[in-house]
């Protein structure tokens, strides 16, 4: 079992830290005391216990072990042992999971863990470079995203390589909708190792992992945090998924400060790239630089890309003149090399036929994340060789650097010591790509943020956000320092996203704005919809009714116990039950086996239309569902991976899973201030399995937390059978017994794993889970196993009841989340009389061969489930990316049922009029409502 870093890192970890747990993870939290590091407790049965005071300045994150089944390679195929070291490591290909994705993406074969090829696996690529003939410039990919939750990124171009600089999440995301081709990436460097830098890079190694045949691989550099973090992706990352990981470090040259030379990391014919570190250094101590003091995430990297000098125009005249025939010998002239003559007994050298050469461009790329780190950045004698210096000129020692891009906070890059460093590279051209202001103005990710807009026109009870920022400041950002640019010297840019700075050919040297994207506003989406589709003008008043009809309705309810005069009918026996039946051998079985009478599935209960009490007696204070990420598998254009936020207002909230992308979704719907209140007032974070697209968020998520206690509960303690007792008020030590006994009774889905024996930790954690729902004004979290992989659960969640005005007791709200799985008995009798089921509908109806052998669901099943079950409203969510907008659903089976789209918000007074708003959004997508075939989303992922 891997064990924890020395003591002098463990008291304040990275993203790549990683801590070992055999299963999904419930995660609790709780403000508790000041601390000034973080303390790490480890539990023999996956509960991990955090107590931080900093964890805002630096990313968390756990090792879960668990295994997948089947599905694309953002899900976990199987878990086993991993070659993955230090230097070169590797991981193998593998997949698992996905979630309808066009056949040509992921190879399905290997994805289903069939690949009998046992000694194949993938490697880099050689490619063939070209160093006369090469365009090459370098390009921003998202300015630290519109919501300045992540690192800005760098493209690096060459006709035959491509370079990425740090890879924060919403990169895969950025990469899709811009067309930029992740399967050309050759190389990954870390300027510095956290979830701010790194927090999408796991998800992008999966996605490399499944294209094509082979799939693909990618060397990732960075200091030496690096390895904590391979070790991390290590343990939901299949075994045959290879990453080729170089950590490296500047400690073999002396003390940082007196570095003379970088660390040269690649060096061919078309560029030579080297790092520089810079470590921070307070109170200008050297002393503070020991490893001792240092913590992972400090130590921040300055690439330098230098491009090999232009030779001089070759003389045709001249070579002949020295005996030199046309041929191949010309082109090894212009490459550097000398030949021997055809005609003379004498070698020919570059300078006998070549002109003048121009010095190569050189571009660096400059991470200052504090203020601590600037006396060492400033004092780098590795720079030096890079100032703009008449002596040094005079010697031929100094290099002209063309371009640098800034990649720190502005807060750091506009101070005036910065300013008066940044000066001492001359003319150079600056560019400043760290987080301001006017990098949130307009949505990094304009597909989305159409939609949004869209969707808030028609809907805006269901959608309030609009998909662009408020024009008031956010509360994060330093406005002083963004006031302050008169230091900035006229050679400063601001980024842009897909702004250029072209390299080569010479002649285009330069800055080049042509690919950045138009500027649009909310109400040029609006006025775009409206002459594409005139008559949706109207459509915004006409659902406004239903809202309004709901409170008179709810007014007339509440006077004199009438119901509301309209009211769906509950779906019809054809299109429930009958569904989920083996349709071949129609035996009266579910298709796992189970008899249906035994099953516990029914229909429900004709003309039990009546609105639930803890619906009629809701106010908008009491709950609401925020759907963060609806999509499955990887980030699209369109919809986020799974997360779903449950506000409970004055109480708190909960998120189920939290996959990549949630901190900026997050801010997104909340806005900057809304969201930090969000995460921490966060009471627990419950994960519902070990694959990708539901988890690799959280980092970034405990990131922003601090002051607070964090507690990881395995979802194994948390079935309801065990829960119950234990959460009761007259518990005994009894409970413990009956907790521990019913994981694994005979016949449940635990009972093939290993029995493990509750510790004292897991006791603790449990009473800290009864402290937490009680806060939160709920009676209950438990969680139900699922059919999709090994430890996959759903969750069930109650609110405790209340009384009403007449003094009425009203039962609470009851909420139930699917997570990933097929159509299962657990799910339906957990979902019984559920006020809210969500539940995954992967796939279309067509498509139940494929739901079955990845073990997803569909459209049809998922509102089976809930009808079965008798739940009160059906939210479907977790849609194949093949369905880009709106996913193919029949309108019978809609009656009480919605879908989800990424930041719609339901509250509970909103669940009446729910299915009604369904028809008006297909308006809304009326000449959109297809499977996506087209290029743009194969290019983004398979090219």
């Amino acid at each position: 079992m891997p064990q924890l870093p020395s003591p002098s890192l463990r008291h304040l970890l990275p993203l790549s830290q990683t801590l070992v747990s055999p299963g999904p993870l419930l995660h609790l939290s709780r403000p508790v005391f000041y601390s000034t590091s973080i303390s790490v407790d480890r539990a023999p049965h996956g509960c991990l216990f955090l107590r931080t005071a900093e964890a805002g300045l630096r990313a968390l994150a756990y090792r879960c072990q668990a295994s997948g089944r089947r599905g694309n390679p953002y899900h976990l195929l199987r878990r086993g042992n991993s070659t993955l070291g230090k230097k070169s490591t590797d991981m193998g290909v593998g997949g698992g999971g996905g979630a309808g994705d066009v056949e040509v993406v992921f190879n399905k074969t290997r994805a289903e863990g069939k690949d009998d090829r046992k000694g194949r696996s993938m490697e880099l690529k050689s490619r063939k470079l070209n160093p006369i003939n090469t365009i090459c410039y370098v390009q921003i990919l998202g300015t630290g995203m519109d919501t300045q939750d992540t690192s800005p990124s760098i493209l690096l171009f060459f006709d035959k390589q491509r370079f990425i600089f740090n890879a924060g999440e919403g990169l895969q995301r950025f990469c899709t909708e811009h067309k930029i081709k992740l399967s050309k990436i050759d190389h990954i460097f870390l300027t510095r190792v956290c979830s701010e830098t790194a927090g999408g890079l796991p998800g992008l190694v999966l996605t490399l992992a499944g294209i094509g045949e082979e799939g693909m691989s990618v060397n990732i550099w960075g200091p030496s945090d690096l390895d904590f973090l391979a070790k991390a992706m290590r343990s939901f990352i299949p075994n045959r998924a290879m990453v080729h990981t170089h950590s490296f470090d500047g400690e073999q040259n002396g003390s940082s400060s007196q570095y003379k030379d970088a660390t040269v990391i690649i060096d061919d014919e078309v560029v030579r790239i080297s790092a520089m570190f810079v470590k921070p250094r307070y109170n200008n101590e050297a002393s503070n630089l020991t490893d001792t003091n240092l913590k992972p995430g400090d130590t921040a990297i300055i690439y330098a890309c230098e491009l090999p000098e232009l030779k001089g125009k070759f003389d045709p005249a001249k070579a002949a003149a020295l005996g030199l025939k046309p041929g191949p010998k010309y082109r090894e002239l212009q490459l550097g090399k000398s030949v021997q003559s055809d005609a003379f007994d004498k070698m020919v050298h570059p300078s006998d036929v070549l002109g003048l050469s121009i010095p190569g461009p050189i571009v660096l790329l400059v991470d200052c994340p504090t203020k601590y780190h600037m006396h060492e950045l400033f004092s780098l004698q590795a720079l030096t060789h890079f100032y703009e210096d008449s002596s040094r000129q005079a010697a031929g020692s100094s290099k002209k650097v063309n371009c640098v891009i800034h990649l720190g906070p502005s807060f750091v890059t506009k101070s005036l010591d910065y300013q008066n460093w940044m000066r001492r590279f001359g003319a150079t051209q600056h560019i400043m790509a760290g987080h301001e202001i006017k990098n949130m103005e307009n949505p990094i990710l304009k597909g989305s943020a159409r939609i949004s807009s869209r969707l808030h026109f028609v809907c805006p009870h269901l959608f309030p956000s609009s998909g662009f920022w408020p024009v008031e400041p956010v509360n994060d950002v330093n406005l002083e320092n963004n006031k302050n640019s008169s230091l900035q010297a006229s050679e400063n840019v601001s980024a842009a996203n897909l702004l250029k700075f072209h390299l080569r050919p010479y002649a285009q040297l330069g800055l080049d704005r042509a690919s950045i994207p138009n500027l649009s506003t909310y109400g040029d989406i609006v006025d775009e919809l409206l002459s594409e589709i005139p008559e949706i003008k109207e459509v915004p008043e006409q659902i406004s009714k239903f809202w309004q009809s709901n409170a008179d309705q709810n007014t007339i309810h509440s006077s004199s116990k009438h119901m509301l005069m309209v009211e769906e009918p509950w779906i019809t026996e054809n299109t429930s039950i009958s569904n989920v039946v083996d349709e071949k051998s129609k035996s009266g079985k579910l298709q796992d086996g189970t008899p249906l009478r035994g099953s516990g599935w029914r229909k429900h209960p004709k003309g039990n239309t009546d609105m639930p009490c803890c619906v009629e007696n809701a106010t908008r204070e009491d709950m609401e569902i925020t759907f963060l990420g609806t999509g499955s598998s990887q980030p699209s254009k369109y919809r986020n991976v799974s997360s779903i936020y449950i506000n409970l207002f004055a109480r708190g909230g909960i998120l189920f899973d939290c996959g990549e992308g949630t901190l900026g979704q997050l801010k997104r719907r909340f806005g900057i201030s809304g969201a930090d209140e969000v995460v921490k007032s966060l009471k627990c974070i419950w994960i519902s399995h070990i694959h990708a697209d539901h988890h690799t968020g959280v980092a970034r998520v405990l990131a922003l937390r601090s002051k607070l206690l964090e507690e990881f509960l395995d979802c194994r303690h948390t079935l309801k059978s065990s829960i119950e007792a234990f959460l009761s008020d007259s518990a005994t030590e009894s409970a413990t017994s009956q907790l521990e006994n019913t994981i694994f009774a005979p016949g449940s889905r635990m009972e093939n794993y290993s029995r493990k024996s509750l510790s004292s930790r897991d006791i603790s954690a449990l009473v800290k889970l009864k402290e937490v729902l009680h806060e939160s004004g709920l009676e209950v979290l438990y969680s139900v196993p699922v059919v999709h992989c090994p430890l996959a659960f759903g969750v069930v969640l109650r609110a405790k009841e209340k009384v009403n005005s007449a003094g009425k007791a009203i039962p609470g709200w009851k909420v139930v989340y699917s997570g990933d799985t097929r159509p299962c008995p657990a799910l339906v009798d957990a979902s019984r009389a559920a006020t809210v089921l969500i539940h995954e509908a992967t796939f279309e109806d067509g498509m139940k061969d494929e739901a079955i052998a990845r073990n997803h669901s569909t459209t049809k099943e998922a509102i089976a489930v809930g009808t079965s079950a008798g739940a009160y409203r059906i939210i479907l969510t977790h849609f194949s990316q093949r369905y880009p907008k709106i996913p193919v659903v029949d309108d019978v089976d809609m009656q009480k049922t919605c879908i989800a789209f990424d930041l719609m918000s339901v509250n509970l007074t909103d669940l009446p009029v729910l299915p009604k708003v369904l028809p008006y959004l297909k308006l809304l997508f009326k000449d959109e409502m297809g499977v996506d075939e087209s290029d743009e989303v194969q290019e983004a992922v398979v090219h």
